[in-house]
């Protein structure tokens, strides 16, 4: 992270080259597992032969006394960043402006620039285009994929095993109540001994589905274990991170994509308590990095590139949830950094082309984007908002609550044995969630079917055990079925319903953060819509054996339709889907989008907020926050204030006891002097003085840029020798003839590095690293240099003041 000015211990240096490579292959495990990297620290990792400089040695050559400032072409590698550092959003921000000034100005010479002017301008929309295309298409892939997996866990189509149960039964004559049971589909123990009938029959299906179960997950925690360590969890708390400018080579690279897709399909459909959404936000980004090359504005602009990555963000929830506008709201709110005006047209633009995309392949069968889409039309009454709020608590203290629970428990998994057996621990949970979930109808399906049942109203047709009423159709009016009492059937679905509501509560808090791609999104809705329901089918029975209690005598009469059960499932979700995330506005977006009901923006509304105040009252952290703190992630949360009274002095490094700050002169040391103080030191980058008795700022200078610029000149250069003096001003100091050439380096130099007094309040030194994406703060005292505060000491010294362990920040 930034330009660190601590020390590292030299054998944490990475082995490798400068180039910035995309592959997974030295990468650690990471989201929500051990992150050992073998830093001490966040510098940035040197090459193997630019480690110790032997190569460095340049023998004693009398050359010319000419100045050498072969850097008017930019070298390869100057101005780019090492992996685990975070970029200079102001450095970043202001080549852009350059680049585009130049475009600009020359496309008033010529057609061909005017044309490349012209397409550079468009070159964003096409690569939104791109990234929605690609989006839509891998979740058509992934939503199909996991329906038919799914239902091979409990039988096969004979017609073509490609099917699934549904689209397997479509062309069958059966009626519509024995729509699932047509001949054309047979389960494993019709397959194997002839019949689905009996106990033996029970157990061989039982069996099987715990089979494939088992089978499904190890393969997924396998292929990322081998493949691509990047490819576990939900990926949101690290792209929240990577947006706000720090850099994970790899975790959006091609083989991440690859077997996070894979394994994505594998793990939904192993029937574990996790969903696709979260993961397909990191599919998206890995989409918007990939594509990102195909551009030379994004290739070799961080900045930019993170702008993409926002309206990556979009497409991908907008593909999760058939939600474009949720989608767009979701990246605003819960994971961009920089959010500007222009990234969010064209996040709305990449949500539109990726729900569109999806809708084309349409890979339900049913014109919608997601399996659980519902209307509902009958309007709430006032009264209702009461149930609508207590749902809101239950979603606010079930967050809370998990969010304490999973975390210590991905804590654990740090900190002892647990962590070194991902593959056990995926197979042991497995197990236990496939042998728990069989015997329960309402687990044994995909968690998307259960909710999308729990949000279904009731029709005449309907054959669902939650729809089994006493029915008097004397009293139907029309479409809409009267409230009536509830039939045994509805008994036995409410006490499945409450078993399963107790398994996915505790079964999720071990689920996420396993070594295989997993959701939150859905687990948590689930268990709000199976609390939502449940409290709307005891309402309904409340007001229709007791009609005549003033609560319910003024709108609800006998024989009318007053309770919708569905609407309380959906608000239940909301409600618990924001107790985990904390999202407010995109939530209720999402949600609205989901089931088209305009007039329960209200109930949704009342139940996100209350959700939200209950659970920030407990603890202040989303699940997402949560877990970047955890990994020790360098990300500076903009929603928290900070209240202390310290000064930058109080902050900065060099402490009192500490020795001087390590600076370079501006035309009075050598290579070999610079070279000494690289090898010595393990800092990011050296401030530049006009001598070290004044301590008066010129700059900054990288360390990475100096390395490479003097092996450079080295090599390319006649006369550099290790007494060649190295400087950073305009004109050469004078010298005497006989010296070798000199080097000038002032290209790499940042002539405007930002910094502040000593006396500066840290108030004011975090809101400056907040909004301007600082890494690095110069401290200065009457015009002369002080000291340097990094993003680390920011993030350590908002640690230390909140009594947390400050050598938790960045990968210890």
């Amino acid at each position: 992270m930034g330009l660190e000015v601590l020390a590292m211990d030299q054998k944490g240096y990475r082995r490798g080259s400068f180039q910035s490579s995309t592959s997974d292959e030295d990468m650690l495990e990471i989201a929500g597992a051990s992150l050992d990297f073998p830093m001490a620290d966040d510098d940035p990792p040197l090459d193997r032969e630019m480690g110790g400089f032997s190569s460095y040695n340049g023998g004693e050559m009398n050359g010319t006394s000419k100045m050498m400032d072969f850097l008017e072409e930019p070298l390869p590698g100057v101005g780019t960043y090492e992996d685990f550092n975070t970029i200079d959003w102001v450095r970043e921000k202001s080549r852009d402006r350059d680049r585009h000034r130049e475009i600009t100005s020359r496309s008033k010479e010529s057609t061909w620039a005017l044309i490349h002017s012209v397409s550079d301008a468009f070159s964003g929309w096409l690569l939104m285009l791109f990234i929605g295309l690609l989006a839509g298409s891998l979740a058509g892939l992934i939503d199909i994929s996991a329906h038919w997996m799914t239902d091979l866990k409990e039988g096969v189509c004979l017609a073509g095993f490609w099917f699934n149960h549904e689209h397997c039964c479509w062309k069958s004559n059966t009626t519509f109540t024995d729509r699932d049971k047509c001949p054309e589909w047979k389960s494993w123990s019709q397959l194997i001994i002839g019949h689905g009938e009996g106990a033996f029959a029970y157990i061989l299906n039982y069996l099987m589905y715990v089979i494939w179960a088992l089978l499904f997950s190890l393969l997924a925690v396998l292929l990322v274990k081998g493949f691509a360590p990047y490819a576990c969890g939900s990926g949101i708390p690290e792209i929240k991170t990577i947006l706000s400018g720090f850099i994970i080579r790899g975790y959006l690279g091609k083989w991440t994509l690859i077997i996070k897709t894979i394994t994505l399909v594998l793990a939904v459909s192993s029937g574990l308590s996790l969903g696709k959404e979260g993961p397909l936000v990191h599919v998206a980004c890995c989409c918007g990095n990939i594509l990102c090359h195909l551009f030379t504005k994004y290739r070799k602009n961080e900045a930019k590139r993170r702008e993409v990555l926002s309206a990556a963000a979009a497409a991908g929830v907008s593909v999760a949830f058939g939600a474009p506008i949720g989608g767009v709201l979701f990246s605003l709110e819960e994971v961009s950094y920089y959010f500007p005006l222009k990234t969010l047209w064209r996040s709305f633009f990449a949500a539109l082309v990726a729900a569109f995309t999806l809708r084309s392949i349409n890979p339900f069968g049913n014109s919608r984007l997601v399996l659980f889409y519902v209307e509902f039309h009958m309007p709430w009454h006032l009264l209702e908002l009461v149930p609508f709020v207590l749902l809101g608590i239950f979603g606010g203290l079930w967050g809370a609550f998990f969010i304490r629970s999973n975390i210590a428990w991905c804590r654990r998994r740090k900190t002892t044995k647990l962590g070194k057996y991902p593959v056990l621990e995926v197979f042991v949970v497995t197990a236990i969630t496939a042998i728990l979930a069989f015997p329960n109808e309402y687990t044994r399906m995909s968690t998307s079917e259960l909710i999308s049942e729990l949000f279904n109203d009731c029709g005449i047709l309907d054959s669902s055990k939650l729809c089994e009423y006493v029915n008097d159709f004397n009293s139907t009016k029309g479409d809409d079925l009267p409230d009536r009492a509830a039939g045994p059937g509805v008994y036995t679905a409410m006490w499945q319903l409450a078993l399963a509501l107790i398994m996915k509560v505790f079964i999720t808090i071990f689920t996420f953060g396993m070594k295989v791609p997993s959701g939150l999104f859905i687990p948590s809705m689930a268990v709000g819509a199976i609390a939502g329901r449940l409290l709307g089918v005891a309402m309904e029975q409340l007001a229709f054996y007791h009609h005549d209690w003033v609560i319910f005598s003024g709108w609800c009469s006998q024989g009318a339709d007053c309770i919708t059960p569905g609407l309380y499932a959906m608000v239940g979700a909301a409600a618990c889907l924001g107790g985990v995330t904390r999202m407010t506005v995109s939530l209720v977006v999402i949600m609205f989008e989901l089931t088209g009901g305009l007039e329960y923006i209200v109930p949704l509304m009342a139940a996100a907020m209350t959700s939200k105040w209950m659970a920030d009252a407990i603890g202040r952290e989303g699940i997402y926050d949560a877990h970047i703190r955890l990994n020790g992630y360098p990300f500076l949360e903009a929603k928290e204030e900070f209240s202390h009274k310290t000064l930058a002095m109080d902050v900065m490094r060099p402490r009192r006891n500490d020795p001087p700050l390590t600076v370079i002169t501006q035309d009075s040391m050598t290579v070999e002097d610079v070279e000494t103080i690289i090898n010595e030191t393990t800092y990011s980058g050296y401030p530049v003085v006009v001598s070290r008795e004044s301590q008066r700022l010129v700059g900054f200078v990288l360390r990475r840029d100096l390395i490479i610029s003097i092996e450079n000149a080295r090599k390319k250069q006649d006369g550099i020798v290790s007494t060649s003096i190295i400087y950073f001003t305009d004109h050469s100091p004078p010298l005497p003839p006989s010296f070798p050439s000199m080097l000038k380096l002032r290209s790499i130099l940042d002539l405007s590095p930002f910094t502040v007094t000593d006396q500066t309040p840290m108030e004011i030194v975090v809101d400056i690293f907040r909004k301007l994406g600082l890494r690095q703060c110069l401290v200065t005292h009457n015009g002369k240099l002080l000291g340097i505060i990094t993003k680390k000491d920011v993030l350590k010294h908002i640690a230390q003041l909140a009594n947390q362990d400050p050598d938790s920040i960045l990968f210890n």
